[in-house]
């Protein structure tokens, strides 16, 4: 894993995308909104609605990247399982970003607050899933995304706090 940069990989998790049925319109946008941040994607997956599959992706990306998302699997549907898979693979969970996500998520479309969502460490990879639907998963990802560089170093063993314009505390 590179220690200076911030690299990601996008899982998408979608039956019908896997079988090729559906084009993955999530998977790309994400990865725009990532390299745009100035993220290194380094690969991308698209991953059935299985909970062993999705751990799978889970734990190979988080050998390799500082950052996995998942886009996809986050609903209420019975084949919804990236919750569980996320949960399953991580040491810690962080609920901060996923509850921000649906906190603002939900004031622009309120299906937002249905999204189970986690957010996760792994070793020192962060874990954070988002919603399978392009525009959800660019939203909810711009919601937190300022936030997830500093995450990283902190993962990394970097904890000097700069102060943060505006903070009152």
């Amino acid at each position: 894993m590179a220690e200076n940069r911030l690299t990601a990989s996008v899982i998408t998790v979608s039956d019908s995308s896997h079988r090729g049925e559906r084009a993955d319109l999530s998977g790309p946008a994400v990865c725009s909104a990532l390299q745009a941040k100035g993220f290194t994607v380094e690969g991308t997956e698209i991953v059935p609605d299985d909970r062993t599959s999705i751990e799978n992706a889970l734990i190979e990306w988080a050998n390799r990247v500082n950052l996995v998302v998942t886009t996809g699997g986050t609903g209420l549907a019975l084949r919804d399982v990236t919750p569980e898979a996320t949960a399953s693979v991580c040491d810690r969970l962080v609920p901060g970003l996923p509850e921000r996500m649906r906190i603002e998520g939900a004031r622009r479309a309120p299906r937002a607050a249905l999204s189970r969502g986690l957010c996760g460490v792994r070793n020192s990879t962060l874990i954070l899933n988002l919603p399978g639907s392009p525009t959800a998963a660019v939203d909810s990802l711009n919601i937190v995304i300022d936030l997830l560089p500093h995450a990283i170093d902190l993962l990394k063993g970097q904890t000097a706090h700069d102060p943060v314009p505006g903070a009152r505390y």
